[in-house]
């Protein structure tokens, strides 16, 4: 167990931290999920103060990280940056220097395209206090976090033989970030993982990305493959993560990415594909789906789905990282 995360930003652990430090997080979150469970106090946070800025909507990240901090004995404050001076001209700078000083810690949701996430880091770099990445547009950490004890808890820490296919599904809604599934591949190839990318060839990943993937699965003994057939990517899985994102690598043009989309509208995870994984396969995704576009109900709904559980978890990931950054 690492003991020295005190003050260290949170904006791609999946990149950036060490194998120990991640399992010294969800060593955490597992022993934070008991006491929740048993309703055992855990207020290691009293009188500490989150700030949560956020640039795009929410429901599973807000809340959790709101319900979390009042269950470590602090308090989450909600900034929008539509309703505040950001939107008129407070720089990153600003909000890292000010923000940092009014709270003990800094969530931030920021995901415009070549933006987010050098926001995020101009803010750390002005801030006396730790800074957490709640959703980029390269990485979505807290979320793969949550994944990654979610599978865990299904099929035991030594995840080294097990297949994981991350796959595109079609969406109508918009064109979503990469964040989910770059997070995914970085983290789960460091773990051993046989790591699958199944996707149109229109919709790529970023090339470092996909590098840092092949290098991960090389060091961690697991293997990384890219697929562009929508079936292949089931058969024989133990884990399926088929989500929407954007034909980022393609075209920027939200128009352009929409008539791209609709050409693949019959990758959807419905009973027939989940059929071709093993057995005791389960569904993964980190909701929204959209319903009957990406995902059928009877998939969504039926037994081998743990989105719930891994909404859950997110809570749990959430409350380690901010005890043990906070304190």
């Amino acid at each position: 167990m690492q003991t020295d995360l005190r003050g260290r930003d949170s904006i791609a652990p999946e990149l950036e931290w060490t194998r120990d430090e991640i399992e010294t997080l969800l060593d955490v979150a597992w022993d934070l999920k008991r006491k929740r469970a048993v309703g055992e106090p855990h207020a290691y946070l009293r009188d500490k103060v989150l700030g949560l800025l956020f640039f795009f909507t929410s429901t599973r990240t807000r809340a959790s990280f709101e319900a979390g901090m009042a269950q470590l004995g602090g308090h989450a404050m909600f900034i929008d940056s539509e309703t505040t001076q950001i939107s008129h001209g407070d720089t990153a700078k600003e909000i890292g220097e000010i923000i940092g000083r009014y709270t003990d810690g800094i969530a931030i949701r920021q995901c415009d395209w070549n933006f987010g996430n050098r926001y995020i880091r101009e803010v750390a770099a002005a801030s006396r206090v730790p800074v957490m990445n709640m959703q980029d547009e390269v990485f979505h950490p807290f979320q793969i976090l949550a994944d990654l004890m979610t599978i865990q808890e299904r099929f035991g820490r030594d995840l080294r033989g097990k297949t994981i296919n991350v796959s595109y599904a079609y969406a109508s809604s918009y064109q979503k970030p990469l964040s989910v599934p770059q997070s995914l591949i970085l983290m789960m190839t460091r773990f051993g993982m046989n790591v699958r990318l199944t996707r149109p060839p229109e919709f790529d990943l970023m090339p470092e990305i996909m590098d840092q993937s092949r290098e991960n699965a090389k060091k961690s003994g697991g293997s990384f493959e890219v697929l562009d057939d929508f079936d292949a990517g089931f058969e024989g899985a133990d884990i399926v993560y088929p989500k929407s994102w954007g034909c980022w690598m393609t075209t920027e043009d939200k128009n352009e990415s929409s008539v791209i989309g609709k050409k693949y509208t019959d990758w959807i995870t419905d009973d027939r594909r989940m059929a071709l994984a093993n057995e005791q396969c389960v569904y993964m995704h980190c909701l929204p789906a959209d319903r009957n576009i990406e995902v059928t109900d009877s998939v969504i709904d039926g037994p081998q789905s743990v989105v719930y559980d891994e909404a859950e978890n997110r809570l749990h990931v959430q409350k380690a990282a901010m005890a043990l950054t906070m304190r």
